[in-house]
């Protein structure tokens, strides 16, 4: 799946939740100074931009399918080679990194199996591959909210708990399905909080994401249906949220 959609509109859906995944997915992978890198599916650049805080933008490569959000990256870290390209095929020779780390893309790969052996060969032989996953599967997505008032609206909509990786154990059976060794899989946490319901409810209304595809999709009396049954499931206001990501480590 492809997000043609402008970067801030990401930015609003899920910028605050990806920027605090970004710190604890280098600490899994171990990436260290010295280290050469590539953020695979790299949106705007949330964990792009923690990572040439930590190596350097000189050795981090990035690359995304949307052309907004490959414009999005290279305005906010312009040093950085940040090119436009899917996970199944890297403009990389073989060995080209260190280490190569996926931050909430693999569940959206066409082939997330290839798109892992795909990292793994522009990885050097030891090097190390990481990525995250929502846990969609086990409804403690930052979106479960949304998603159980979805189906009790509509018993038959395709939600996220089937995607690549959202169930326990699905990241990492893909990585070793990807020839990847001394796979390792932990859990991380965010939190976030919205000021109001609409706080919450309107990243819903921009179009991002297969939430934001949903809500594009109805017509404005469902629509509407669904934004009340979602308002009457939460506070009026703050509404505090704790989600939670698989995470999973192998080596080339």
């Amino acid at each position: 799946m492809t997000f043609d959609v402008a970067a801030q509109a990401y930015d609003r859906y899920m910028g605050a939740w990806s920027s605090q995944l970004s710190r604890q997915l280098i600490e899994f992978a171990r990436i260290r100074s010295g280290q050469r890198v590539i953020d695979v599916g790299c949106g705007p650049g949330a964990l792009t931009a923690d990572l040439v805080s930590l190596v350097g933008p000189d050795a981090v490569s990035a690359v995304d399918p949307s052309e907004s959000f490959v414009a999005a990256a290279r305005t906010r870290q312009p040093v950085v080679d940040i090119r436009r390209a899917v996970a199944e095929a890297l403009p990389f020779p073989d060995g080209t990194f260190d280490a190569a780390l996926a931050q909430l893309v693999v569940h959206f790969m066409s082939d997330p199996v290839a798109g892992l052996r795909e990292m793994a060969r522009v990885t050097r032989a030891g090097g190390v591959i990481a990525a995250s996953v929502w846990d969609f599967g086990g409804g403690r997505g930052p979106l479960g909210p949304f998603w159980e008032a979805a189906r009790e609206i509509d018993p038959k909509v395709v939600d996220e708990s089937d995607l690549a990786g959202a169930r326990e154990g699905g990241l990492a059976d893909r990585f070793r399905a990807a020839g990847l060794v001394d796979v390792e899989q932990t859990t991380l946490s965010a939190g976030r909080t919205y000021a109001s319901f609409d706080d919450w409810w309107q990243p819903f209304t921009m179009g991002v994401g297969p939430g934001g595809a949903y809500v594009a999709s109805l017509d404005p009396g469902r629509r509407e249906a669904l934004r009340e049954l979602c308002r009457s499931r939460l506070p009026a206001g703050p509404i505090v949220l704790t989600a939670h990501a698989w995470a999973a480590r192998g080596v080339a």
